[in-house]
């Protein structure tokens, strides 16, 4: 028997789909803009800052590194209720995905800041510069620019990775696409278009991350 495709349904579900790509993205930059600002942190404190600070950072980002999304997701919102901590759907997701990214963004950009020439270091001490002002000032422009193009992908592989958030309910693409195909019984097709969904959302957001590189770093290309 022939399979007989049927796409008749996508009208009726597409506010759905709409509302469930709008919060995908709602998630993946309120991920972005915190976990990297998270992983900025942490990257500095491991390269520069205080070294009593550095085991609990370190024992973070290995923790995290080291665990399921999924785990992470499940302990956020199924654990911190049991000390008090109720969060929601939409709240745990984008409190996981934080947490996620920054530890794998710690990484990247530490990685940046141990490229930077010792030069300029000592340029900023030179200008009586505190080593956090020499970080700041000196040192983090240069790091992002050389691992702009492995953070983007990050980022991209976070908003991919956001679709287990549809275990806890929140309504994400995920979601969306699992409520659609439990309602017109047409899986496969359900799952086609949220697939191409995501790879055009990956790209878009690729080639967004591209053009924030090149207004960020103007005076260097970033592929």
């Amino acid at each position: 028997m022939t399979y007989q495709f049927e796409f008749s349904w996508l009208a009726e579900y597409l506010p759905i789909l709409l509302k469930g790509i709008v919060i995908t993205l709602e998630l993946t930059v309120v991920g972005a803009v915190l976990g990297i600002a998270l992983g900025t942190a942490c990257a500095w404190t491991r390269s520069l800052g205080p070294k009593w600070l550095r085991p609990g950072v370190a024992a973070y980002v290995e923790l995290i590194r080291n665990t399921p999304f999924l785990i992470q997701l499940f302990f956020i919102f199924f654990g911190l209720p049991s000390v008090g901590l109720q969060l929601s759907e939409l709240q745990a997701a984008n409190l996981a995905m934080v947490i996620n990214l920054g530890a794998y963004s710690c990484e990247i950009i530490r990685a940046g800041i141990q490229s930077t020439p010792r030069g300029q270091f000592e340029a900023g001490a030179s200008l009586a510069m505190s080593r956090f002002e020499t970080f700041w000032h000196v040192v983090l422009i240069s790091a992002l620019q050389r691992i702009w193009p492995a953070l983007s992908s990050q980022v991209v592989i976070v908003m991919l990775g956001s679709a287990v958030v549809s275990q806890i309910a929140a309504e994400d693409l995920t979601f969306a696409a699992n409520f659609i195909q439990s309602r017109n019984f047409r899986a496969f097709e359900t799952y086609i278009v949220s697939t191409l969904i995501y790879l055009m959302l990956a790209i878009v957001l690729r080639q967004a991350l591209r053009s924030v590189g090149w207004v960020l770093f103007p005076k260097r290309s970033v592929r």
